[in-house]
């Protein structure tokens, strides 16, 4: 594994980690702000560290990568910007699971691509376990996403 590929694997693990303990901030009405703070840097350096690979053409990677740093814009500015106000709430709290959902779901699919025992279980991407493990997780972060609409109204300091 290069050093480039070390690092943005950890810097994602540490994205996906941190993300799990803000959405159970969202479902238990609290802000970790460290965490949060935490989740957003190495989201966004999960994004632009994926963007340092060689470039073969489009690939689904540079779709997520892409389609996460524009998730990531609006995210923010919900976030530091607009302190979380009006609509702006559940702006951040879906994309906050969003950028969640894409770091999870790219992280199935290295893992069924990299890891022996799981490549052997599904060898192509589109194979019933691969696909099995996204349905699962689209649907825990639909159900964990419309729970967070609902719970997630921190008071925040100096609001």
């Amino acid at each position: 594994m290069s050093g480039l590929t070390l690092i943005h694997v950890i810097i994602s693990l540490i994205a996906i980690v941190t993300g799990i303990a803000v959405a159970h901030g969202f479902l238990t009405g609290k802000r970790y702000e460290r965490t949060t703070l935490v989740y957003m840097v190495t989201t966004i350096l999960t994004s632009l560290t994926g963007f340092l690979f060689p470039f073969n053409g489009v690939t689904p990677g540079i779709v997520v990568g892409t389609l996460c740093v524009l998730i990531f814009i609006p995210t923010a500015l919900a976030l530091y910007k607009y302190r979380l106000a009006g609509i702006w709430r559940p702006v951040y709290v879906v994309g906050a699971l969003a950028l969640l959902f894409f770091n999870c779901l790219v992280l199935i699919v290295q893992s069924f691509q990299k890891i022996p025992p799981l490549h052997a279980l599904a060898p192509a991407d589109n194979a019933p376990p691969v696909l099995a493990s996204q349905l699962v997780l689209l649907a825990v972060v639909v159900i964990v996403g419309f729970l967070s609409v609902r719970r997630f109204r921190p008071q925040l300091q100096g609001a």
